[in-house]
């Protein structure tokens, strides 16, 4: 049997009913039955404002019938054993020998079925904080549920990375003077395993992600794009973009109005002020301003910069590094 966040029980139990209560407490209300075998559960969780991660396993055969989450995404981790789950009446069972993980979205009913040695690492994220990073990554808003497949293949180089980086992060907290000590470091490591979890699902948003869509979309701006997400820190005007692209400026600027419905500084724009969100999002309010990280990002007009960030994000910056 595993030992991950052996630091933080929640309860070890025979009990059928005890081990409905504390999943349901955790992470969410369910109906629980079992066949024959002696129930031996295990559950440790640790919990912050976005995401809980936990270890469990119930040593029995066991069912869960689980409603839409409403609020939140579940996602299941195997480690040991198999498990096969369906989603809204449609079966979509994952096996050995590739091992997989199971993702429960917030409106539509699961039911999960585990193998007497199952074992699994178990994410419970908040729906606004993955639907608040999905638009950090995409520089614009995400107003639908995330609609994953509900198989993950963890045996794909995505899936590892993304069992890897969240097998180190229960490790971390485990471990005295690990990431349970250092705030700032948790929410940095957990907002990668957001990331991770978002390239290895398949969704209507990953062609996006991975760029798959642009690149077929933005023809021979693909590079002038790519270049301004990787430098909006420096400085950056018209000519040195249409440098990068090989175009005249004029050539530059029709074509971003052609592709993108908007001029090249404020495509820089648009993704600078992604930037800064996504770096108030993992500061720590009590120690970070507003200022310092717009001024970093090429904002020295705060006023209008307020103004900026408001009209694309419809919130204050000072919203959203309370958040």
């Amino acid at each position: 049997m595993g030992d991950y966040l052996t630091s933080a029980p929640v309860v070890h139990t025979t009990s059928f009913e005890e081990a409905r209560e504390a999943v349901t407490s955790v992470y969410l209300p369910h109906r629980l039955e079992g066949g024959s075998d002696v129930l031996d559960m295990r559950l440790n969780a640790v919990t912050d404002r976005h995401l809980t991660l936990g270890y469990l396993t119930y040593q029995a055969e066991t069912e869960l019938w689980m409603p839409p989450t409403d609020v939140c995404y579940h996602v299941n981790l195997d480690l040991v054993g198999e498990t096969w789950a369906s989603r809204g009446g449609r079966s979509s069972a994952h096996t050995r020998p590739r091992r997989g993980g199971t993702v429960l979205t917030p409106d539509v009913q699961t039911t999960v079925r585990w193998s007497h040695d199952a074992e699994q690492l178990i994410l419970k994220i908040s729906r606004a904080g993955l639907e608040s990073h999905l638009a950090d990554l995409l520089g614009r808003p995400v107003v639908d549920v995330v609609a994953f497949d509900l198989f993950l293949d963890l045996e794909s180089a995505a899936g590892q990375s993304l069992l890897r980086s969240v097998q180190f992060l229960a490790t971390e907290l485990d471990r005295p003077g690990g990431l349970a000590d250092s705030p700032l470091a948790r929410r940095q490591l957990e907002s990668y395993v957001l990331t991770q979890l978002l390239l290895a699902g398949r969704h209507q948003y990953t062609d996006d992600l991975t760029g798959r869509d642009d690149r077929a979309r933005l023809g021979r701006l693909a590079p002038v794009v790519r270049h301004i997400e990787e430098h909006a820190h420096e400085a950056l005007t018209p000519e040195v973009l249409a440098r990068v692209g090989c175009v005249s400026v004029r050539t530059l600027h029709a074509a971003f109005q052609e592709q993108l419905g908007e001029s090249p500084m404020a495509h820089v724009r648009r993704v600078r002020l992604a930037k800064v969100r996504a770096e108030l999002l993992a500061s720590d309010p009590l120690e970070t301003r507003v200022t310092d990280v717009a001024t970093r990002w090429g904002f020295f007009h705060q006023s209008r910069f307020a103004q900026q960030y408001r009209a694309q994000f419809d919130e204050l910056p000072s919203a959203t590094l309370q958040r």
